[in-house]
């Protein structure tokens, strides 16, 4: 089995940036591939996850200049929240700061609270895919514009106008873009035409699979291959709560018991050789790298137990 193992952690339960960086540090000291993060502006039950929610691209940039060896990036950045040009900048500039270590994750967006609490707009579902797709082609164009040219687009809800396409990132063609979700349809389609990997999140092994093959139909269908486009990356995101006892375990579960907004998963709770069975199934159905969500920053424990009983079977 070889697997890439990166850690996707949710700040908006709760963490400033000292936390997320304590907590990259000893991501890239244990020996993990990456360092992701959600982007959310509001918590998402009971608890307000004081101090408050952070920026995840603001936070990515100040991450890059206080690590040297890991990935970072967002899992996922939502289309609703920033216009595609901006993005673009936003992201390209975080990749030259971390010296090209930064992956974007974009999504439609989901999660209509933070939406309303902040005054973004919301709106349908059939709008939100439309204008996730132009994004992805807005974003992929103004960084795989040559230098000295410029990138135009006119689309139902973006338009640019000889944009001067800077700044580069250092990764070239580009940074890596993740495009992943449950949805049945459109999503495969997007992977399939603009992304460089797919993620299933925090479901079965049985349902990644038939995502995997919807993808596979997708790429099939947009004709990836013949485009010159290299396979996909196929990735699914696991949630962790292992001990070294059952107590352990369930302690670091206990999270996972609280309502929230969040759609039904299917965690690892338990020990770390189950963690390690569950990442070799997902490995037999053609996972490559995958995505382990950490609750607790301050659980540096469950990080470390992760790396010094998981990672050395990978």
């Amino acid at each position: 089995m070889s697997l890439r193992i990166c850690v996707f952690t949710e700040p908006h339960r709760g963490a400033d940036y000292e936390d997320q960086l304590r907590f990259a540090r000893l991501v890239e000291a244990c020996g993990f591939e990456g360092f992701f993060r959600a982007d959310h502006y509001q918590a998402m039950g009971a608890d307000p996850g004081l101090p408050g929610p952070t920026d995840a691209w603001l936070t990515l940039g100040a991450l890059a200049r206080e690590t040297s060896r890991i990935r970072l990036g967002t899992l996922v950045t939502s289309a609703t929240f920033r216009l595609p040009g901006p993005l673009a900048v936003m992201v390209a500039q975080a990749d030259r700061m971390s010296g090209g270590r930064v992956e974007l994750g974009l999504g439609a967006g989901w999660y209509e609270r933070e939406h309303t609490s902040y005054g973004i707009p919301f709106p349908p579902a059939p709008e939100r895919f439309d204008r996730l797709e132009e994004q992805l082609a807005v974003i992929t164009g103004l960084w795989r514009t040559p230098v000295g040219e410029t990138f135009s687009h006119r689309g139902d809800h973006y338009q640019l106008a000889d944009a001067p396409a800077l700044p580069k990132p250092v990764q070239v063609p580009a940074p890596p873009i993740i495009v992943g979700g449950r949805g049945p349809k459109r999503t495969p389609e997007l992977a399939a035409r603009y992304a460089d990997e797919f993620n299933m999140p925090f479901k079965s092994v049985a349902e990644t699979a038939r995502a995997y093959q919807r993808v596979a139909e997708a790429c099939d269908r947009t004709g990836r291959a013949d485009a010159g486009q290299p396979p996909l990356v196929l990735s699914a995101g696991v949630v962790v709560a292992i001990g070294r006892t059952d107590a352990e375990a369930q302690r670091r579960a206990a999270p996972l018991h609280v309502k929230s907004a969040l759609p039904p998963e299917d965690p690892v709770v338990g020990s770390p050789a189950q963690l390690v069975e569950r990442l070799g199934e997902f490995s037999a159905i053609g996972s490559s790298r995958i995505h382990l969500r950490l609750i607790d920053f301050n659980d540096l424990d469950h990080l470390e137990l992760i790396a010094g009983e998981v990672l050395p079977q990978l």
